[in-house]
């Protein structure tokens, strides 16, 4: 009689194994950051300086770790961040990521630099679709929000942190691009990872599924998303239009101060991620975690967190901070390579399993009960 795997012990163990799946190239891709990468070293570090401050002789026979945003129960404080390129990950990296999420009751956030389109993702199961809009060109842009919001997706994300590409030395490096350009040393290093090469080639080499067509635009959008080349004129006014054009939720992703959390606020967004884009674009910002910490205790909008979620302490850490729900990125990542949709729902249900020990062991039986009073700085820090 066959069994199913045991899921693996950590995250760090999911990593290790997408690591031997991937190539080199793919791998830095994932993984890498902007510059020499101290931004993903202060976005670890942030959560490490804090400490819990448990209470105890509390009844935390029975956890509840659901929220509720905008009035809707989620059973878990976690999102799928938006990702690109997931496809070379895995073929069908983005459908996979959908449909655990959907299963575990989350909502996936598709890039609009994702290998299956709007319409692809929207069919995948029935859970909850974010759509991540990059604006390379407005009329453009407002095709991809028109195709949003035909599909049924119930919440638009723009982000804001990419004027232009951060300086990413590993991708340099390794000239990781789509499609493929293949080097010799691209085709020693595809060579090397067997499993990976010949997924790739029965499912075919991915594409910017949003931009597949032979018009010649899509062909300029594509290589102006790899490289980056945005609206750098996207302002506050442009907002204002945008919000105009969304019916539903909107969300601001990349914002950086209480300043900017009002502005967006008046002009309609609905909530807000801090992100500093997982260290992916500028270096030498602060971890959002910090940024969190220093937000006044009155922000009415609601405050999402991404960038250096790792376990389940973490985004117990972030919720006693202020923050209303996670988005994991590379964590659902690595298990993605490691095991494909399986991995992914692996990684969900530990970071899962995590918030709960979390919560059973800082005496509070509730999510939604966490707050600053559990948390406090490390002394020797």
């Amino acid at each position: 009689m066959s069994r199913h795997p045991a899921p693996l012990p950590d995250l760090d163990a999911y990593r290790r194994r997408a690591a031997r799946y991937l190539p080199r190239m793919v791998m830095d891709y994932v993984d890498g950051a902007a510059g020499s990468e101290r931004g993903l070293v202060r976005n670890r570090a942030a959560f490490a300086r804090v400490l819990f401050a448990p209470r105890r002789l509390t009844d935390v026979a029975q956890r509840d770790p659901s929220v509720t945003l905008w009035g809707q129960r989620y059973p878990l404080p976690l999102a799928i961040a938006p990702t690109g390129l997931n496809g070379v990950v895995r073929p069908d990296g983005d459908l996979m990521l959908a449909r655990a999420a959907g299963r575990a009751g989350l909502p996936f956030c598709l890039s609009t630099a994702s290998t299956s389109s709007i319409e692809q993702v929207a069919r995948a199961g029935d859970g909850e679709k974010w759509f991540q809009l990059y604006v390379l060109h407005r009329d453009q842009a407002k095709v991809f929000v028109k195709r949003a919001l035909d599909a049924g997706y119930t919440t638009l994300i723009l982000t804001v942190d990419v004027a232009v590409n951060g300086k990413r030395l590993r991708d340099q490096r390794s000239g990781f691009k789509v499609p493929f350009r293949m080097t010799p040393r691209i085709l020693m290093d595809v060579a090397r990872h067997p499993a990976w090469a010949v997924s790739q080639l029965r499912h075919g080499l991915p594409e910017l599924a949003n931009f597949a067509s032979a018009d010649a635009t899509d062909a300029t959008m594509q290589a102006a998303l790899m490289n980056r080349q945005m609206d750098a004129g996207f302002d506050w006014q442009a907002l204002e239009a945008l919000r105009a054009a969304w019916p539903h939720r909107l969300i601001l992703k990349g914002l950086t101060s209480a300043a900017e959390m009002r502005r967006a606020q008046a002009a309609g967004v609905d909530a807000v991620i801090l992100s500093n884009h997982g260290a992916r674009q500028l270096e030498d910002v602060a971890a959002p975690f910090d940024i969190l910490r220093g937000l006044p205790g009155d922000t009415a909008m609601p405050v999402l967190l991404d960038s250096g979620i790792r376990t389940g302490e973490d985004v117990v850490k972030a919720l006693c901070a202020g923050a209303r729900m996670c988005l994991l990125g590379r964590a659902t990542l690595y298990g993605l390579a490691a095991r494909g949709e399986t991995g992914i729902s692996e990684v969900i249900a530990m970071i899962g399993a995590e918030i709960d020990t979390t919560l059973a062991l800082l005496g509070c039986s509730r999510a939604s009960g966490l707050g600053p009073d559990y948390i406090l700085d490390d002394p020797v820090r």
